[in-house]
C-alpha cells in the first residue's frame, strides 16, 4: 500500500509539524509495507524548502499538484488569506490536506479529507490501525455500490 498525505504546502506550520511526524514514522510504515510521499501544489523551490524543514531522509515530498487533480482526489480548494502565522505567503489557491491508503490496485482502503488545517488522523494511530487490520484481514469499509 502507498500512505498518500496531501498537504496544504510551505505556509501552513500545522502541515509542517504534521509531515515532521510522518517522517519520523516513515520507517515504521515501510516495516509494514506501505511506503509514503506527501505532496502539494507547492513548485518544487518550495516542496524543496519543506523537505529541508522537516529534514526528510525517508519520506517522499512531490510538488506541482494540479489542483484540478487535488478536486478529482476530492480535496477542498482554498484561497489566499495572506501571510500566515509564520509570515509566509499563501499561494493564491490551495489544496486542504488529505490522507489517503491506496492498494497496490491503486483502489482506496482508507481516506480522510479535511476543509481546513485542524485535526487530522494521528500518524502512530493509522500504524496500530495497520497492526490490526493485517491481523484480521480486515477488508475496507464504505465500499457499497448498490441499490439503497
Amino acid at each position: 500500500m502507498t500512505l498518500v498525505c496531501f498537504y496544504r504546502g510551505l505556509h501552513c506550520p500545522i502541515c509542517t509539524n504534521y509531515l515532521k511526524e510522518l517522517e519520523r514514522l516513515t520507517p515504521v510504515f515501510e516495516e509494514r509495507g506501505v511506503s509514503t510521499i506527501a505532496i502539494s501544489s507547492d513548485g518544487e523551490a518550495r516542496a524543496r524548502e519543506m523537505s529541508h524543514k522537516i529534514r526528510a531522509s525517508q519520506l517522499r515530498v512531490g510538488y506541482g499538484l494540479p489542483l484540478a487533480v487535488a478536486r478529482d482526489w476530492g480535496l477542498y480548494i482554498s484561497e489566499s488569506r495572506g501571510k500566515t502565522s509564520i509570515g509566509i505567503e499563501e499561494p493564491p489557491l490551495f489544496s486542504e490536506p488529505g490522507v489517503f491508503l491506496i492498494r497496490p490496485d491503486r483502489t482506496v482502503y482508507y481516506l480522510s479529507v479535511q476543509s481546513m488545517p485542524f485535526v487530522r488522523p494521528p500518524f502512530g494511530e493509522m500504524v496500530q490501525a495497520l497492526d490490526f487490520i493485517v491481523k484480521n484481514a480486515y477488508p475496507a469499509r464504505g465500499e457499497y455500490i448498490g441499490p439503497l
